[in-house]
């Protein structure tokens, strides 16, 4: 069983509405508000084509404050920190000293010697704890700060209403500004496709803000989505869960659990030419040695691949599928899968088999399925 040890002030919330809270990185979340098929459509068609309200503060918060953050933060991540101007963020991946994936995090530059890293459920704190040792630098774990997650095409247009200069913030900008009278920072983040943003708040503010939106939002078709949402959202959009799509859920054979960047397609969160990251000389080298890579498949009719569904090719098992989702708006049954690396390419004919026996044709695709060039998540005004 899992010990639950961090609480989302939210969790009453939650529970009003049906929510189970279940584990997820400490924190009870709720996965679901219930476990009809109606309401996995029903919040997933809100983030699609209105906006949809989540409660993330599972993500670990952690400040780094002090004249060796930047060092600390550019020796734990893959990016170039000197590159991060304030008000900025970033999208990296931590390794461990074998040049393995440990946890992916978005870097926040707060000031110009205050950092944000907030991470999932991998072991990235205590990388950052080690890199931390000795130097002058504060490392704070912030369970206080509160993380609420607006997504879809009218959550711009809706804070557009109440928070001057929403429309000029960048993909991957930062915005300290108020909402309702509460003081928040708004970021252009998110973890499923659409343009959105991130409110992080107080604690002691998030239920009011929780509700306000809700509220003020609901002609905008704006609603509380539940968790297990965002798998659907991030299947088609070609975002990866840790543990949920690496060989710590699917174990290798022969080897302990560990994936490189360039078996999990993350090989771009490396800046270019940078050097002394934790794992950096086994990444490097690891390059070209892939005993798998991360692909998508496009599966024939409307039936989903389930997870840990078995892939075949000319009859023989080569592989798996992490997880699949089917989708009534973008018409299609999809799903991200570990394969043979000669089979990650598009068009290669399949097969995959559900639990149950099931057989479904499919054929290799490149990801994103959803907004191919990203232009939705990036859209300027």
């Amino acid at each position: 069983m899992a010990i639950i040890y961090r609480t989302s002030a939210l969790a009453q919330r939650h529970a009003e509405i049906g929510g189970e809270l279940e584990d997820w990185n400490g924190m009870g979340t709720a996965w679901f508000y219930d476990h009809s098929d109606e309401r996995a459509k029903a919040d997933y068609m809100a983030v699609r084509t209105k906006a949809g309200l989540m409660d993330v503060s599972g993500l670990k918060k952690v400040h780094l404050v002090g004249p060796h953050a930047a060092a600390v933060i550019d020796r734990v991540t893959t990016r170039n920190v000197d590159k991060i101007m304030p008000g900025r963020a970033v999208y990296a991946c931590m390794l461990n000293d074998d040049g393995k994936f440990i946890d992916d995090c978005v870097i926040y530059r707060l000031s110009v010697n205050h950092w944000m890293v907030v991470h999932g459920a991998g072991t990235g704190h205590e990388s950052m704890a080690m890199a931390a040792y000795g130097k002058n630098v504060a490392m704070i774990f912030d369970d206080n700060l509160h993380d609420m997650s607006l997504q879809g095409p009218v959550a711009v247009d809706f804070l557009a209403k109440h928070v001057p200069g929403i429309r000029d913030l960048a993909y991957f900008g930062i915005l300290q500004t108020k909402l309702f009278g509460k003081p928040v920072m708004i970021s252009r983040t998110g973890y499923t496709g659409e343009r959105g943003y991130e409110i992080f708040c107080e604690a002691r503010h998030a239920m009011a803000l929780w509700d306000a939106i809700l509220a003020d939002g609901k002609d905008m078709g704006i609603r509380p989505v539940q968790f297990s949402t965002l798998d659907l959202l991030r299947t088609e959009s070609y975002l990866l869960f840790f543990p949920g799509d690496n060989s710590e859920t699917f174990p290798f054979a022969n080897e302990p659990a560990g994936d490189t960047l360039w078996e999990l397609g993350l090989d771009f969160t490396v800046s270019p030419g940078k050097t002394g990251f934790r794992g950096a000389e086994n990444h490097y080298a690891l390059k070209g040695k892939e005993r798998f890579k991360i692909y998508g498949v496009k599966l024939e009719g409307s039936t989903t691949a389930d997870t840990g569904a078995k892939l075949l090719k000319d009859g023989k098992e080569v592989g798996l599928v992490t997880f699949g989702m089917q989708s009534p708006l973008n018409n299609h049954s999809v799903g991200i899968a570990r394969m043979p690396v000669d089979c990650a390419v598009p068009g290669v004919k399949m097969v995959v088999v559900n639990q149950d026996g099931t057989e479904i044709p499919c054929v290799t695709e490149e990801m994103p399925f959803y907004d191919k060039d990203k232009a939705i998540r990036t859209a300027k005004g």
